[in-house]
């Protein structure tokens, strides 16, 4: 769904997933400068909203999630994770509770596989659910943004930041009055800077929650009864996961940053040495530079200097080995 805010002055659209918003409007480090500063928005327009309304909808949900909804308070953010009966992530939610109805926003083009797996798995609950992306865009305030809501818009809390759920025909007359925009690319070096997963970027076919860190923030660990928790449990009380999350600091001589999928090695085996992991996200910081999250083979050591293609890269722990 392509955003009315790619006409405003200097966008310049992303692509690929986040095709329909803006990647940048004309200075990238100038809007990241801005959103660190608690100023501007962030156009997610793109992104898919699911809506769950009914009387069982926390209770219902709960059964389905990772995490632990069914008391989940009015106006509370959470977020939670569907996996595969393989303990694989399939969808990551990031919700909220109006009192009414959980609102969720999803990764761009997947609400219909997930409306349609909660479909299924509805049965005799009370509750009903409903794609809601037509009529509702997220907007992100960044973490100290002191820019007004409008009345009646629901709004998702979190320390990084509040996500609103605005109606879509109000978001030209909203970004009027919200500050200066910033593109999903400084949105994006953002959140490589704090190490927070996205699905599609940090996930494959095989990945499982205890990689990225998502014990905790998105699955809960005293709840079972959801697809995929044998897993969870699993891995929690008897192992530990393959791969890990490492954040990279990338070597600022190289003129491109290493894309997805590249390659990563130990450095001291020189350019033939086997692969460890790859390249999931790379970002240019307003202030670290180039940076990226990799994921990375558990046994690699915390403090072995890697090499993303050709580009030296300095290891952070995200996930202990």
């Amino acid at each position: 769904m392509k955003s009315p805010l790619l006409t405003l002055p200097g966008a310049v659209p992303a692509e690929g997933v986040d095709e329909g918003v803006a990647a940048h409007y004309g200075d990238l480090f100038r809007e990241q400068r801005a959103l660190a500063d608690g100023a501007g928005f962030v156009d997610l327009s793109h992104r898919g909203v699911v809506a769950v309304t009914g009387e069982d909808r926390l209770a219902w949900l709960h059964l389905l999630l990772t995490q632990h909804v069914s008391d989940l308070p009015a106006g509370q953010a959470t977020e939670a994770l569907i996996l595969s009966a393989h303990g694989h992530i399939e969808h990551a939610l990031y919700l909220v509770d109006d009192g009414e109805t959980v609102w969720a926003h999803v990764e761009p083009g997947t609400q219909e596989a997930l409306i349609a797996y909660l479909e299924s798995m509805k049965f005799f609950y009370k509750v009903e659910v409903a794609d809601r992306t037509a009529d509702i865009a997220v907007v992100h305030l960044p973490a100290g943004s002191i820019a007004e809501v409008p009345e009646g818009v629901v709004v998702r809390e979190t320390p990084y930041g509040r996500d609103l759920f605005l109606p879509r025909d109000g978001l030209e007359a909203y970004a009027a009055q919200a500050g200066p925009p910033a593109g999903i690319l400084a949105y994006e070096a953002l959140r490589v800077e704090q190490h927070r997963p996205r699905l599609g970027f940090e996930t494959d076919h095989r990945t499982i929650p205890h990689e990225l860190g998502w014990i905790g923030s998105a699955v809960h660990l005293q709840k079972g009864c959801y697809r995929g928790q044998e897993t969870v449990a699993r891995v929690q009380n008897l192992g530990k996961p393959p791969r890990r999350l490492v954040f990279l600091h990338l070597d600022g001589s190289e003129v491109h940053l290493p894309v997805a999928g590249t390659e990563v090695r130990l450095a001291d085996e020189g350019p033939d040495g086997r692969k460890v992991g790859f390249i999931t996200t790379s970002a240019r910081h307003h202030e670290l530079g180039p940076v990226a999250l990799a994921l990375v083979k558990r046994n690699v050591a915390v403090d072995a200097p890697l090499v993303a293609g050709d580009t030296a890269a300095a290891q952070e722990v995200v996930v202990e080995p």
